[in-house]
C-alpha cells in the first residue's frame, strides 16, 4: 500500500492510503509502507527507475524487493470515476442539478455532484469493516467488473440479526438504500479498502455518521467510492430505515422528508474534490500532479 500525505480542510492531519488494487498490482505487506508526499508521488510515477530504487533501499531490512514500477499497470489511457464505472449504473439513479425543491416521498434515488436523494439505511455505533464486508469476500478483486458487482451484493452482510431489514436483498447486486446514516466510529476495525468499495458497488452515494474510524475515512476519499459525511448531532437516533432523505453538499445539509426535520452536516472540505474526481489518482491526474 502506498501512502500519500495530504492536508485536508476537514482533517488537517489526514493521510490518504492508496489501495493496492488502484495500481492493479501486488505489493509487500503494509509493514513496508512508503511515505510519500503528493509531489513525491507525482515525481516517482514520472520516474519509475528512481522510484523502484528508492523502494528497494527503504525496504531492504524486510528482505523484500519491490518489482520495478515500470511493470505495474498505471496506464493513464483509461480515466474512470472509481470502480463504479465498471458495472452498469443502477437504473433507479438519475442525475439532476438539485433535488431539494423536487424531492417527494418517492423512494427512487437520484444523485448529482451537489446533492443525493433516496431512502436511507440506519445503523448504530461501532459498525466495523468486518460487518461492512466480511473477510471471506476479500478475495474478490474490485478491478474485475464481475467481482466488483459481487462485492456490492455482500455489502453490510455481516450485520447482526438485530438488523431485520437486509441492506441488499438476496439475489440482488445493489441495495435500494442509497444513503447510510450511522452512529459513532463507523468503519472501525481492519484497514481493508474493500469496505468503502463494497458500499459504492452496492449503490451507496454517501454515509452520514456521527464519527468515523480514521482509516475508513481515508479509504473512502482515496477510492472515491462514497462521500463520508459527518453530522453535527446524532442523526441515527432520529431517522429510521426507509426514510426518504436529501443531502445537499454545498449547503452541508441533510433533509429528512419523512419527518420534516433538517440537520446540519460538517463540510466535506478539500476531500470533496478528490472524491468527485473519482479518487486520489484521478484527482492527481486532473490537477496535473501526475501525467494525464
Amino acid at each position: 500500500m502506498i501512502v500519500v500525505d495530504v492536508k485536508l480542510a476537514c482533517c488537517p492531519a489526514a493521510r490518504i492510503d492508496l489501495p493496492l488494487y488502484s495500481l492493479h498490482c501486488r505489493l509487500p505487506p503494509p509493514t513496508t509502507t512508503t511515505q510519500l508526499t503528493m509531489a513525491a508521488a507525482a515525481t516517482s510515477l514520472a520516474n519509475p527507475a528512481a522510484f523502484s530504487s528508492s523502494l528497494t533501499r527503504r525496504c531492504h531490512h524486510h528482505q523484500q524487493v519491490f518489482p520495478s514500477i515500470a511493470t505495474l499497470n498505471v496506464s493513464n489511457s483509461t480515466k474512470q470515476r472509481s470502480f463504479k464505472t465498471l458495472i452498469t449504473s443502477n437504473p433507479t439513479l438519475t442525475r439532476r442539478p438539485s433535488v431539494v425543491a423536487a424531492a417527494t416521498s418517492d423512494s427512487s434515488s437520484s444523485v448529482s455532484g451537489a446533492s443525493f436523494h433516496g431512502t436511507c439505511y440506519v445503523v448504530r455505533d461501532n459498525i466495523d469493516t468486518d460487518q461492512i464486508i466480511p473477510a471471506e469476500y476479500l478475495t474478490l478483486v474490485p478491478s474485475k467488473p464481475d467481482e466488483y458487482k459481487k462485492l456490492g451484493s455482500y455489502a453490510l452482510i455481516g450485520l447482526p440479526a438485530s438488523y431485520e431489514t437486509r441492506f441488499v436483498e438476496p439475489g440482488e447486486y445493489q441495495s435500494k438504500f442509497s444513503i447510510i446514516i450511522a452512529g459513532d466510529n463507523f468503519g472501525c476495525g481492519s484497514s481493508r479498502e474493500h469496505a468503502p468499495v463494497a458500499l459504492g458497488a452496492a449503490g451507496v452515494a454517501a454515509v452520514v455518521a456521527e464519527s468515523y474510524a480514521r482509516i475508513f475515512f481515508r479509504n473512502s476519499v482515496a477510492t472515491g467510492e462514497i462521500y463520508p459525511l459527518e453530522s453535527e448531532v446524532r442523526i441515527c437516533d432520529e431517522c429510521k430505515t426507509g426514510d426518504v432523505v436529501t443531502i445537499e453538499l454545498e449547503q452541508s445539509l441533510l433533509i429528512n422528508h419523512t419527518t420534516g426535520k433538517q440537520y446540519t452536516l460538517k463540510p466535506i472540505g478539500d476531500a470533496g474534490p478528490v472524491i468527485e474526481a473519482g479518487g486520489i489518482f484521478a484527482y492527481a491526474r486532473k490537477t496535473g500532479m501526475i501525467p494525464a
